[in-house]
């Protein structure tokens, strides 16, 4: 069973991408105070949740895609793959397709929390800036 989220947002492709194509970028990611990055793996710093390290399977700017796995957890995993993909569909509008499978299953729901968390932080990050 995999999580699939595909959400619209009104910003263009590239846009969403130099936010989430950026590996040691964190602002997107809600509960993530420290990245460390060494071109294959991240280690992400989670305040009272401990450290997870993620290694990047797949970085590709030209086709906007995402491919990592967590390799370090606590607890570990079993397996997981998460993918995103962003695609334009309009002037100024893009859609990502953000899909992770994980096992065990009982782990989705959180997973899955987060994910919306990031959408959210997405969608501010985003929001057009007021001008002075």
């Amino acid at each position: 069973m995999a999580i699939l989220i595909e959400h619209e947002f009104k910003s263009t492709a590239m846009e969403l991408w130099d936010i989430v194509g950026t590996p040691d970028r964190i602002d997107w990611v809600p509960g993530v105070t420290e990245c460390v990055f060494d071109g294959e793996v991240r280690r992400l710093g989670m305040p009272g949740a401990g450290q997870i390290a993620e290694r990047i399977l797949l970085h590709n700017n030209e086709s906007m895609r995402l491919e990592y796995s967590c390799i370090e957890s606590s607890p570990p995993l079993e397996h997981h793959l998460a993918i995103i993909q962003l695609n334009s569909i309009a002037k100024g509008r893009c859609i990502m397709r953000w899909e992770t499978e994980v096992t065990p299953v009982e782990i989705e729901p959180f997973i899955k929390k987060s994910m919306q968390g990031c959408l959210k932080k997405l969608e501010e990050l985003l929001q057009p800036q007021p001008r002075n």
